[in-house]
Formats: C-alpha cells, structure tokens, sequence
C-alpha cells in the first residue's frame, strides 16, 4: 500500500510540473509574439513540439507563423492542433482561409468552431480584423443569416460590453428584459452578477457565483468572476487561493499571476507576492504595472533599495508616466529623501497637475525641507482640487 501511495505522488507531482512547463512554454511564446520576436516564439515552440505534442504549442505557434506571414506553415499547425484536440484549431483555419480570401472554406471552419466546446462569441468574431477581408461578401451575409446564438447569448453580449463601457442603466435594462423572457437558469444568474459587480455589491456577487462554482468546480468564467468579487470585498485570502486553483489547473494567462501577487501584496505575504511578480517579469519584464507592483512590495518588505531600482527602471522604461514618477516619489518621500520625494513630485504634476494627492505630498516635502511658503501654496492647491486632508496642513502651518 505505500508503494501505491508513493507511485501516486510522484505521478501526480510529475503531472503537475508537466502541466506548469506546458503553461510556460505557450505563455512565454505569446510574449515573445506580442513582442513581434515571431522567429524567437516559433523556435521555442519547435523546442516544445519536439519534446511533446500540445494542441495548445501547435495553435501558439500558428498564430507566430500568421504574424510572420507563413500561412501554410500555420494552416499546418492547427490541423496538428485538430487531431490532437478536436475543433481546437478551427477558429485559426476560418481565420487564415479568410485572410487568404477564400470565403467559402473560411465559413466552412467557423461552422465548425461554432458547433463545438471552442465556440467564440459572435462580439469576438465581428471585431475580428481577418474577417475584415470577405465581410463584404455575399457568402458572409448568407452564413450570418442564420441564427448562430440564442437571445440570452446575445443578451449576455450586450450586458458585457454596456459594463466594459460604464453603462450600468443600459445593462440593467437588457437584463430586465431577459429576466421577463426567459426561467431564471445560470446564464441570467451569471449577467446579474456581473452587474452587480459593477456596482460594487460583492456580497450578492459571491452568494450567486459560489453557488454556480459549486454546479460548475472548474469554470474558469465563474471562479474568475468570483475572485474579483472577493478582492473588492477585501478577502484577499480567499481571492489568492482561486487564482491559486486557476494556476494549478494551468489556464494559460499571465495576469493571474499579477492578480495573485497583488492580493499577496495585501495579506503581507512578500516573498509570495515576489515570486509571482519576477514570474509575469521573465515575460514581460518591460511591463509597467508588473514595476511598479514588485516596487510596492520590495518597499513593504522594508527593502526600500529595491524598491527603488525597480521605480527607476520603470521610469527609464516610461519616462512620460506620471505614476512612475509618484511611486518612486513615494518611496524616497518614506526614507525621508525629501528634496529627491520633491523633484519626483514635481515631475509627475507636470505631467499631471490634477493629482491632489501630489500635490499634498509635496507640501509636506516642501514643509519637512523648511520651504514652509511653497508648501504652503502646494497645500491650498490641494485643497482647491478637493483634498480635505490638506485643511489640516493649512490650518497648522499656513495661518499667521
């Protein structure tokens, strides 16, 4: 019995690190494509494909290869894709047929990508650019004739983008009509919630999606939704531990790792919170937020130097972005670097003189450097922009 138990172990922990290197490697091939290093993305890929076959390294490499304008190199990798994941390289095949402009096998494999568990949704496919080139003709008009998705997809399309746009009346709308509509099932539960998102009642967000996490463990749509729900209820813990579980159940997406980091970042778990920071890092390691947040956290660990040389790099990297500046401006204003806290400041109200906040900090900068007239005029303009806490400051320095 514990040699069994021994044998399953070891093959769920070889399981695990097959499944993170596979992350890896399509993660790491997105960024490098993104970047426009196509060539580079292709070879690590190559190196991938060739120690085992992925339908996920072939589908990566496809889209490396129509970026570098090798379209039979690409339709080659999504029919690979196809026999090893059935339909997963149909949506790239009715891509590149269009790009080619032959409508008619284009439309053939959008059918079958709309017929399977790969299905896209109708927003993604009408803003995709490489159907720009057949939308004009009649074999495109015909296809779309037909009714593709059910009037509570095509509500839930429109929910999602009146609250990517800020329309919050226009989303309750749609949904009120789809309530009246239609039984109560899990894709209306699933629209209130995001609605509710929206408008900050994370409380009722998480009743509603834990329940369908439960129906539904692995759904990636529900537990992501859920974990933002948690983090603006301030459950940071309970937000890291389904970022946690999206990671381990290998869902290729780099930002999972930010958002756990953030939430790590707020529980006081540094060496965590660095860890998934230097991992986003090795793939964007030009990435302002991702700085920007290794910064915040170095300077949390009390090591203010680090914090330090990665707000500078962030700077070199984006010398036009007030925030860097505030962040690097932060961090000298707490090891009471005053005069370097105040050039920093000053830089970033060039850039941004709306900020109140800025302007606050370099009051007391300005106060702390014994320049009590200048802190006192970036006092009152803080006020002016509505910063209450600056009343304090006036009232206690500025009134003779």
């Amino acid at each position: 019995m514990k040699k069994i138990l021994t044998l399953v172990l070891i093959l769920v922990v070889t399981g695990t690190v097959f499944g993170q290197k596979t992350v890896y490697y399509i993660l790491k091939a997105r960024a490098l494509t993104e970047e426009g290093k196509h060539d580079l993305a292709i070879s690590l890929l190559d190196r991938a494909i060739s120690e085992t076959k992925e339908s996920g390294y072939f589908t990566q490499r496809a889209e490396a290869n129509i970026l570098n304008g090798n379209y039979s190199a690409a339709l080659s990798d999504y029919n690979e894709a196809n026999k090893l994941t059935a339909s997963s390289g149909e949506y790239g095949l009715a891509r590149i047929y269009s790009l080619k402009g032959d409508a008619g096998t284009a439309l053939y494999h959008l059918e079958l990508n709309l017929n399977s568990s790969f299905r896209k949704g109708e927003q993604e496919i009408m803003l995709d650019p490489a159907f720009g080139v057949i939308e004009n003709r009649s074999e495109w008009r015909q296809f779309w004739k037909k009714e593709w998705y059910s009037s509570t997809e095509k509500s839930l399309s429109e929910i999602e983008y009146y609250i990517s746009a800020g329309k919050a009346d226009e989303s309750k709308a749609v949904l009120s009509e789809l309530k009246q509509n239609n039984p109560l099932n899990d894709d209306i539960l699933y629209a209130e919630a995001l609605i509710n998102l929206a408008a900050g009642k994370y409380s009722e967000v998480i009743k509603v999606i834990s329940g369908l996490t439960l129906q539904y463990p692995g759904n990636e749509k529900y537990l992501g939704l859920l974990a933002k729900a948690h983090t603006g209820a301030s459950n940071q813990v309970a937000a890291s531990v389904i970022y946690s579980q999206l990671i381990g159940s290998g869902v290729p997406d780099a930002e999972l790792y930010i958002l756990r980091a953030e939430c790590y970042r707020k529980t006081g778990e540094t060496v965590k919170a660095l860890s998934d920071i230097e991992k986003y890092l090795d793939l964007y390691p030009e990435n302002k937020n991702a700085l920007s947040l290794a910064g915040k956290v170095e300077s949390a660990s009390g090591d203010n130097l680090k914090a330090l040389e990665y707000f500078s790099t962030n700077l070199k990297l984006h010398p036009n972005d007030p925030e860097c500046y505030i962040d690097r401006a932060n961090s000298y204003f707490v090891s009471k670097s005053w005069d370097l806290a105040i050039k920093d400041y000053s830089m970033s109200l060039d850039l941004k003189p709306s900020n109140s906040d800025t302007w606050l900090n370099k009051g007391i900068g300005l106060l702390n450097s014994g320049k009590v007239d200048d802190a006192c005029h970036d006092f009152r303009k803080s006020l002016s922009l509505g910063n209450k806490r600056a009343s304090d400051f006036i009232s206690n320095n500025c009134i003779k």
